[in-house]
């Protein structure tokens, strides 16, 4: 088990890049204590932009379905007490964090207080082998059901729940459970290899 609080995050959007005004559709945030999923908070997200067709297409997330969304500046409001000060984990990190970042800029709320840890980095260190970390690939390692082409926010961040918490399981010795601490240094050794290789 994990034996510190986190909280896995995840974003569906607009597009790739919020320095290009790309905005949030749906968020899902799911926080794990003691091994298990404790909370959740998902919503989706009046972004106020027109979503994409391919996105739409990628994401099930229609147009319709935004408009009746709540305001950002309410749900982000919201996902940024759910957080707290705990620890988030993401799958790519960088694009979450970055996200999460933008919409507060906009929005006028406070910046983050928290640590941003990358289950793709983690999930390389501990499964070198593996030609692809992408959830799929992860799931299909560790034998998680998955429904391939299903994009949504609170099916991405379970799946990523699941495999933080299969690799703590991997990691754990017999009298110690793994901690933030612990998957801090696999994220960070992930990156180094990442920037060795460019």
């Amino acid at each position: 088990m994990l034996a510190d609080t986190a909280v896995v995050l995840d974003f569906e959007t607009t597009g790739l890049d919020c320095a290009e005004g790309h905005r949030v559709t749906e968020v899902a945030a799911l926080r794990i204590r003691n091994g298990q999923i404790v909370a959740r908070f998902t919503s989706l997200v009046n972004c106020e932009r027109r979503i994409p067709p391919h996105i739409i297409a990628f994401t099930g997330i229609t147009q319709a379905m935004v408009d009746g969304a709540p305001d950002a500046a309410e749900v982000f409001a919201q996902l940024l007490d759910f957080i707290g000060a705990d620890p988030v984990i993401a799958h790519n990190a960088w694009f979450d964090e970055g996200f999460l970042r933008s919409e507060c800029e906009r929005l006028g709320l406070p910046l983050p207080n928290c640590e941003f840890l990358c289950s793709y980095q983690i999930a390389r260190q501990t499964f070198p082998g593996l030609r692809s970390h992408a959830l799929g690939s992860l799931s299909a390692k560790l034998r998680l059901p998955f429904t391939p082409h299903l994009h949504r926010a609170a099916v991405d961040a379970d799946i990523v729940a699941c495999v933080i918490l299969r690799i703590c399981e991997q990691l754990q010795t017999t009298s110690q459970a793994v901690d933030v601490a612990a998957l801090r240094r696999l994220a960070d050794e992930g990156c180094v290899t990442v920037a060795s290789a460019a």
